[in-house]
């Protein structure tokens, strides 16, 4: 199910590729809304609170596994569209080579800083054994998470979008049967939810293990290949370590943002966390776009045609601007019809509904912004330029500090919900910005004419 990216419409590829992507997304983002669901209404709303609370550092750690798993892959997808099916093999050899490695470090270094990473984000003491119980075990299970990201997104670098949607799809069925059971049924509350979680994950990663194997032979491993390459390391970890970094330092900076909203208690987390969910199932499409321009630079930019490539962003931002204008609208609107399922029918969700609607109408002027952050940064990164992640995260992490740190000054919820929307604004500028700047520098190597 491999495809080349090279040849044909840039718009139709980009369609028909962008779908499997995003309906993934949408279910990831479903099986982990179904999490919350499942906790808020057969646990407590305090749970609720108490996994959303953790929320910037689950984005933390996701944003790692994808950062690492993108940057490792895009060479894969250079590799590929120059029709080096070898050298695409031994690319795919050595991301899982710095995968491991990368699992490692993250691993140990997650759990060994959670206990103080907690109290440093003011997360209430009502909620804060829930909060501990859930995050460790997500971080512990990281094999799984990065393990799933590196291996989807080496089938994405060859062109097929599809097969990590069909496993995808399986381990969110399963997610939901795993929460049934260790929450309903074991009673293992926040703990439940996060090895639930972990379990859906690393069935999707062996399923994927299985079928490169079986059916990938341009990726299929030989006995040789088992060794670390200096050349190949060198520009996987040049590209991931900058796009890792940029989420990471991202996540810093919501991480600060969520220490401005803990201070107004339990309450207005879980108002948060709900909106949050909405939040992040509206703009998933954003990302998913991110990782087709992964593909499709990727692949156009190791075979040369850098029009190609220019194109693909024109076409991509196109589809985001549409997406993003309908999906605001959709945003508002469904907003209580959606938070109505986090809570059972006991609860009054009134008390949650201020707290949640400041947040989404901060967030819904700017999703053209935060789609332009992921069309630019994944394009400029599939064509070498890895470390424009790391400035543009830069750039959020200011952003989000310096409203967090104004909306405590000035005890002002509506100013610190509006930390994303004032990242997203600041960074898509100055990405399309970097982004003509590295076209030029590519065309001007390439001794061709600028646009």
């Amino acid at each position: 199910m491999e495809a080349t990216m090279t040849k044909g419409r840039p718009l139709t590829l980009l369609l028909k590729f962008v779908i499997p992507i995003f309906l993934g997304f949408i279910f990831q983002q479903f099986y982990n809304m179904v999490d919350t669901v499942i906790v808020g209404r057969y646990v407590s709303p305090t749970a609720l609170a108490a996994v959303g609370s953790t929320g910037t550092i689950m984005f933390m750690i996701m944003g790692l596994a994808n950062g690492m798993t993108t940057g490792y892959t895009v060479l894969i997808s250079q590799k590929y569209g120059a029709e080096d099916y070898e050298g695409t093999r031994k690319a795919f050899v050595n991301a899982i080579l710095l995968g491991i490695i990368s699992t490692a470090i993250v691993t140990i270094v997650a759990l060994m800083v959670m206990h103080p990473l907690l109290r440093i984000m003011n997360t209430p003491e009502d909620i804060y054994n829930d909060a501990y119980a859930y995050i460790s075990t997500i971080c512990a299970g990281s094999i799984a998470l990065i393990g799933y990201n590196l291996l989807a997104a080496s089938l994405r670098a060859i062109g097929n979008s599809k097969t990590p949607l069909y496993f995808l799809i399986f381990s969110a069925i399963l997610n939901i049967a795993l929460d049934l059971v260790f929450i309903v049924g074991f009673h293992l509350g926040t703990f439940g939810a996060a090895l639930a979680t972990d379990l859906s994950q690393a069935a999707s990663a062996v399923l994927c293990t299985i079928y490169i194997v079986k059916k990938v032979e341009v990726l299929r491993p030989k006995k040789t290949d088992w060794h670390l390459r200096r050349d190949y390391s060198l520009k996987q970890l040049n590209i991931g370590i900058p796009m890792a970094l940029q989420f990471g330092i991202t996540a810093s900076g919501t991480m600060v943002m969520q220490s401005s909203i803990n201070i107004y208690g339990s309450t207005a987390v879980t108002g948060f966390t709900a909106a949050g969910k909405v939040v992040n199932l509206m703009t998933a499409g954003m990302p998913s776009l991110g990782q087709t321009m992964a593909a499709y630079c990727g692949q156009n930019f190791g075979y040369g045609d850098l029009d190609r490539v220019h194109q693909g962003t024109k076409d991509a931002m196109k589809i985001a601007s549409v997406y993003s204008i309908i999906n605001g609208v959709l945003s508002v609107v469904l907003l209580p019809i959606i938070i109505g399922f986090f809570f059972d029918k006991g609860v009054d969700v009134t008390a949650y509904m201020p707290y949640a609607r400041a947040y989404v109408i901060a967030c819904v002027p700017f999703y053209i912004p935060l789609a332009m952050i992921f069309i630019y940064r994944n394009a400029m990164q599939a064509c070498g330029y890895g470390k424009t992640a790391l400035m543009l995260g830069i750039i959020e992490l200011f952003a989000r500090f310096f409203t967090a740190f104004l909306s405590i000054r000035i005890h002002s919820f509506n100013l610190a919900v509006a930390g994303d929307a004032a990242a997203w604004v600041t960074a898509g500028i100055f990405s399309i910005i970097l982004y003509l700047f590295v076209m030029k520098q590519l065309r001007k190597s390439a001794n061709e004419p600028n646009w």
